[in-house]
């Protein structure tokens, strides 16, 4: 210790163990979506605000994803796609280990039966196409935690 220092060696020791400590990870937002503008441009929107998003192209990609990747802690996905389509993606999520993971639809081609399956699968809502931007990233900043007052949320 020098005559300038005014922490301890042991302080200083229990400063640096402090300060490397790994930070849990940033939640991010699994975007997926089988057209790779839609992807692009959810992923721009998010980012803008802060959020730190991952993108799939297929239901197969994206559950491969959340197998691999706990940092995920929301998924926002399209319903029509290849062979894993959404409502078959939010099936699966909802039968695995992160069965609680909040999800929200965002679709340009959906009927009422879809947003009655939706809802029963317990999605966070259910946004049409194209997306009001402010309502989605209220409710991404909510589900993540992120200070988004409930009051923000404008709900039909």
């Amino acid at each position: 210790m020098s005559d300038h220092d005014i922490l301890s060696d042991a302080e200083r020791e229990a400063l640096s163990a402090v300060m490397l400590e790994p930070d849990l990870p940033a939640q991010r937002v699994l975007i997926v979506d089988d057209d790779k503008d839609a992807r692009e441009l959810l992923s721009e929107i998010l980012a803008l605000d802060g959020i730190r998003c991952m993108t799939a192209a297929s239901g197969e990609t994206a559950l491969k994803m959340l197998d691999e990747k706990p940092s995920i802690g929301l998924v926002i996905t399209d319903l029509r796609m290849g062979h894993i389509d959404g409502l078959d993606l939010i099936r699966q999520v909802r039968q695995s280990e992160r069965a609680a993971l909040p999800i929200i639809i965002v679709s340009g081609d959906a009927d009422v039966q879809d947003a009655i399956a939706a809802m029963h699968l317990s999605v966070v809502d259910f946004l049409l196409k194209p997306v009001n931007t402010g309502k989605l990233l209220a409710l991404v900043k909510h589900e993540l935690g992120m200070d988004a007052p409930e009051s923000e949320i404008k709900r039909p």
